[in-house]
């Protein structure tokens, strides 16, 4: 492999063959520059074409009827010049003509450039044969296009449903043509720029291969039909059949650490003061931390990750959110990183980190340090939204915290986590339901009590499942009965609820599923009996019923048919990466990453080597789709949401307004898998790593505080 002088990776040697090029005649001729995704492809894979700067000189040394590509320069800003004396002199040769995003064409009004948002590329024509059916969809990333009005077109843009295919068709969305024949013949024209497709990380692959087969066939009919191939810019770390190194796991640890320093999300003091500001706003996404700025070493915090869109260079701006799951998560996967490796510096910032979310900064500042506050030990979500409380990012913070105390060995945050637990416990109701979301209005006018009494029900794992857990381990280091009576009670009835009433939070089945595994397999810690052997396995048996042959466990939706339903409600909110069951898509944001980890704890409480064993499949699916590239290496070693492990490419439906397919979190994905790969490489278990940490005294001292009035 090798890189060009784009800096996208082509194949050495064409190592996917090209077809044998024949008689040159009719030439293909292309007008761009001469870094043009399409013309560098064309040469790598030794397809007969000319290049030239200018169109004047492209036309004029075109052989007799051959094929001649207008290719954009300056996208997308400038559009293509073009005009009529420039189509007569075309005309004259007899050349046909592909001309992308022009700024003229012959009897046709042109518009100005315009950016689309939400618009997805379809095809409406029987133009690309089976491999890109009617109705069936294509990504372009920073999607730029002049607006055309002509009757048919073989690709338009809209707004669209669906993974592969838009589910509820064009009839009530607006379309505009993409790339469509003139009217007056050999004109093909794409009202965008096609040729930036590697560069510009154009999705499916296939697809865009699919195009450009059709192009050429267009330009030179009759003739051998090159085929281009190219490696990804940003691609999986491994094919789905190559051998893994043996060390695999490791790798994707230490990958998973160096990710932290070099995707510039450690904030540092000498940020310019507006991009630290941007915190302080709700999802405030900009560029990506500028390469002059100082990385920080932890004591400032991090960012959240990088957003899912993909920008013209392939690049993808930043999300400048500093939240605490984020934080302790983030803490956790280098403290884990810096015991394996013996990383003193990686060790050190993940206390920094810890430090910065429990002492310096407000998330625990405030009311949450004021004993006589209904929210005194309760963690902020961020530094934008403090006064919220989400349950599950309390307990995800509380047991990375656990966890990186243990390696760090440093007990400096066991009181934090004790006033942590106490807090939760004691907004937790009767019935041991949480409210996804306290916040310091609601304690305030209500008071902790009043959770504490209350009988919400709320049967989500994913949001309720790990605070149950937490609570199962405090039970275990304290002996105090309401952490255990609260979260038995709730999972009993969690189960009495299984599958039919459970809330599936964005429309996932799986996502709860996995979100399930870790509280039940401490149960069994707790009170190891048959019937909670039997919660478990049937949970896990329906999740692992859709683990593909690749270690993948797919996607399946919970309470619907269709994850968006309708083109209109297409980006409007969180939801699932797939569009129906069969889509093969897995998602390392919400489920792989949690299932991960929940069945590492599932095979250690049960010692059972169903659990061991996909387990085992998983782990070496997720080392396989770790994120590689070269020539992005702010996003090498992380884990994008989605993946579709049939295509073995980074694709799915990117509906979610926020958290789309190819965003990359700090917390919740990438921590969770290099912390399991860690404990796997230590033979040991998160509830055997913890069982050390001692919160006995701490308890003693916060309970007679938090919860008074009761024994």
């Amino acid at each position: 492999m090798r890189f060009c002088a784009t800096g996208f990776l082509l194949l050495s040697a064409c190592a996917v063959p090209c077809a044998a090029v024949a008689d040159p005649s009719p030439a293909l001729v292309f007008c761009c520059a001469p870094d043009n995704d399409l013309a560098v492809l064309a040469a790598q894979c030794g397809i007969a074409a000319q290049r030239y700067d200018r169109i004047e000189d492209a036309i004029a040394a075109a052989p007799e009827s051959a094929g001649l590509l207008m290719l954009a320069d300056g996208y997308p800003e400038k559009s293509t010049a073009f005009s009529a004396t420039l189509a007569r002199q075309a005309a004259k040769k007899h050349l046909r003509v592909y001309i992308e995003y022009p700024a003229w064409l012959p009897g046709l009004e042109v518009a100005p450039p315009t950016a689309l948002q939400l618009e997805r590329v379809v095809a409406t024509s029987d133009a690309f044969g089976a491999p890109l059916p009617r109705m069936h969809i294509a990504q372009i990333n920073a999607f730029h296009l002049v607006p055309v009005h002509v009757s048919d077109a073989h690709l338009v843009a809209a707004k669209v449903a669906g993974v592969d295919k838009a589910v509820f068709g064009l009839g009530d969305t607006p379309s505009r043509p993409v790339l469509f024949e003139h009217p007056n013949g050999r004109l093909l024209v794409s009202t965008t720029k096609l040729s930036h497709c590697v560069t510009g990380r154009y999705l499916p692959q296939a697809a865009w291969a699919t195009v450009w087969k059709m192009i050429f066939t267009w330009l030179r009919p009759g003739q051998p039909v090159e085929e281009l191939h190219w490696i990804p810019v940003v691609r999986p770390s491994y094919t789905a059949t190559e051998t893994l190194p043996p060390d695999a796991e490791s790798q994707a640890l230490e990958r998973a650490a160096r990710w932290y320093v070099q995707s510039r999300i450690l904030r540092h003091p000498e940020w310019p003061k507006e991009a630290l500001d941007w915190a302080n706003t709700y999802n405030t996404v900009r560029d990506r931390p500028r390469a002059e700025w100082p990385r920080g070493d932890g004591s400032l915090g991090l960012l959240e990750g990088y957003s899912s869109t993909i920008r013209l260079d392939g690049s993808q701006p930043m999300r400048y959110a500093v939240r605490n799951d984020c934080m302790t998560e983030a803490a956790m996967a280098l403290a884990f990183s810096g015991a394996r490796a013996a990383d003193a510096q990686r060790a050190e910032t993940a206390g920094k980190l810890l430090d910065f979310v429990y002492t310096r900064s407000p998330l625990a500042q405030g009311p949450r340090s004021d004993p006589a506050s209904p929210s005194y030990g309760l963690i902020g979500w961020a530094l934008d939204n403090p006064d919220k409380y989400w349950g599950d990012d309390n307990a995800r913070a509380m047991l990375a915290t656990l966890a990186s105390g243990k390696l760090l060995e440093s007990p400096r945050w066991n009181e934090a986590v004790t006033r942590c637990l106490l807090a939760n416990l004691r907004t937790s109701g009767k019935l041991g339901f949480r409210e996804g979301c306290v916040t310091q209005k609601a304690l305030e006018e209500r008071g902790w009590k009043a959770f504490w009494n209350s009988d919400f029900t709320l049967y989500s794992p994913h949001y309720e499942g790990w605070l149950w857990a937490c609570f199962l381990w405090a039970y275990d280091k304290t002996g105090y009965a309401p952490f255990r009576e609260k979260s038995t009670a709730a999972i009993g009835r969690l189960m009495a609820a299984y599958p039919e009433h459970w809330d599936w939070v964005i429309r996932s089945a799986q996502i709860e599923r996995a979100r399930a595994l870790l509280p039940l397999a401490w149960l069994i810690r707790v009170d190891d009996t048959p019937e909670h052997r039997r919660w478990l396995r049937t949970v896990a048996e329906d999740l692992l019923a859709a683990q593909d042959d690749s270690g993948a466990i797919g996607e399946r939706l919970g309470g619907v048919q269709q994850a968006v339903a309708s083109n209109k409600e297409y980006g409007t909110g969180e939801i699932a990466i797939l569009q129906q069951n069969g889509d093969s898509l897995s998602d390392c944001l919400y489920t792989c990453n949690f299932a991960l980890l929940g069945l590492h704890e599932a095979a250690a409480a049960t010692g059972e080597a169903f659990y061991r064993e996909a387990e085992d499949r998983l782990a070496r699916y997720l080392c396989r789709i770790q994120v590689r590239s070269e020539a992005h290496p702010e996003l090498d070693g992380a884990w994008y949401r989605g993946f579709d492990f049939r295509r073995w490419e980074f694709w799915a439906s990117n509906a979610d307004w926020e958290w789309g397919a190819w965003c990359t979190e700090s917390g919740w994905g990438t921590p969770w898998i290099a912390g399991t790969l860690a404990l796997r490489q230590m033979k040991t278990s998160l509830w055997e790593l913890t069982a050390g940490v001692k919160i006995a005294e701490a308890f003693e001292k916060y309970r007679s505080v938090m919860l008074p009035d009761l024994p």
